[in-house]
């Protein structure tokens, strides 16, 4: 599949986002992965709803689940941008893929690295990295989607240790996960200021892995509930000092949406590419299609809309790379990508006409796949509701 990258350097706002010989390896090492080994399997693996072990495997011994880890625990030491570019084409066949690639870096890595004690990085880190095991997030829970801070999972304080009790819901690598970091409420009087996160292990007496989610799309990631019973959680498995759960659990879902921003990215630049291979061949009243304005329309809206996705997302990527505040920035991103994975992947399936209803063309699929980009990680109301205190506020 082509590449819909247009060229190796970028400008914004006075940032330069040359893309180095690096990033365009990884780019394109990503992009031969996707096609060489995602593509051949990923209608069965929808349709079974699995992602096998071994391809996990691979994505570790290439460097895909820890790509901004230092290389000191194991990891690529790449930055955001390397991220975004093998987000992107992997997800251009396989979003499941992605997704699982996205929690272990984004959520569990880079918060682990990010917060944890050295203790923590060393025992956690290499092997996230390697993919010897993955990483889960849990923070939602059945009355706390959007609105986080009311987690009713508790975790008992008593003294060396805490005594974990309650329930998780659509968590990512939930029932392959070795390590889940846990939000859970110590304080209720404290509020969100009385959260706590934890690292739970996955052999923990009274930790159980509850029925695997039956999804619209992304099916071939992991997705359960999880259920936490008298858990014993060692006072060192704490990330943070006691109460810095929630801020832990923000400030990590701020580069996670970068992440998700660049999956969505890649759902709407894999229906584009496959459009516009259809419309090549395609024939309809003497002609191949792509000569008819009306499917050259929607090929045009659908690249400038993919090309300012991808604008919003190294914009966001570059400043988290340089320590700027990318917290209005990644909102955006996400916002704007996962409409327009939304639109393309529709699109896309028009372009097709009834063979888009097939799954063998795989358009179908990205339809599917791409609605969720709008609503983890921060549905599209919270990205609006945090752009807006963010330009209020100046």
């Amino acid at each position: 599949m082509a590449s819909s990258v247009p060229t190796s350097e970028l400008s914004l706002s006075g940032m330069n986002f040359q893309l180095s010989e690096e990033h365009l390896m990884i780019r394109d090492m990503a992009r031969e992965f996707a096609e060489t080994e995602l593509k051949p399997g990923v209608i069965d693996r929808d349709e079974k709803q699995y992602f096998p072990k071994e391809l996990l495997q691979r994505m570790g011994e290439l460097g895909f689940l820890g790509m901004m880890v230092s290389e000191e625990y194991g990891g690529g030491g790449m930055d955001t941008v390397a991220y975004v570019l093998a987000m992107e084409e992997i997800s251009k066949w396989d979003a499941s893929a992605s997704v699982i690639m996205s929690v272990n870096n984004s959520l569990v890595c880079w918060g682990v690295e990010k917060y944890g004690n050295e203790e923590q990085k060393r025992k956690y880190l290499p092997k996230l990295c390697s993919g010897e095991t993955i990483g889960a997030f849990c923070l939602s829970e059945p009355e706390a989607g959007s609105d986080a801070t009311r987690q009713k999972t508790i975790a008992e304080d008593r003294g060396d240790h805490y005594v974990l009790n309650g329930t998780k819901n659509w968590i990512t690598n939930g029932g392959i996960a070795g390590v889940y970091l846990v939000m859970a409420q110590t304080d209720v009087e404290k509020a969100h200021k009385g959260i706590n996160c934890l690292i739970v292990e996955r052999n923990s007496p009274g930790f159980e892995i509850g029925p695997k989610e039956q999804k619209m799309g992304i099916r071939g990631s992991d997705t359960h509930s999880l259920n936490f019973n008298d858990v014993i959680v060692p006072k060192e498995n704490r990330i943070g000092e006691d109460g810095f759960g929630f801020k832990f659990a923000m400030s990590t879902l701020n580069g996670g949406r970068i992440g998700i921003a660049s999956q969505a990215l890649g759902i709407a630049s894999g229906a584009l590419n496959l459009a516009l291979e259809y419309a090549k061949i395609r024939k309809a009243f003497g002609t191949e299609i792509m000569n008819h304005q009306a499917i050259q329309f929607k090929l045009a809206d659908m690249a400038t809309e993919i090309e300012a996705s991808r604008w919003l997302i190294m914009k966001a990527a570059r400043e988290k790379d340089m320590g700027i505040d990318y917290v209005q920035s990644a909102a955006m991103a996400k916002l704007y990508a996962s409409k327009t994975a939304m639109k393309c992947a529709d699109e896309a399936i028009q372009v097709h006409g009834g063979n888009g209803y097939v799954k063998e063309y795989h358009v179908e699929r990205f339809l599917r796949d791409a609605k969720i980009t709008e609503i983890y990680e921060g549905t599209s109301e919270i990205q609006r509701i945090v752009i807006a205190r963010s330009i209020i506020k100046g």
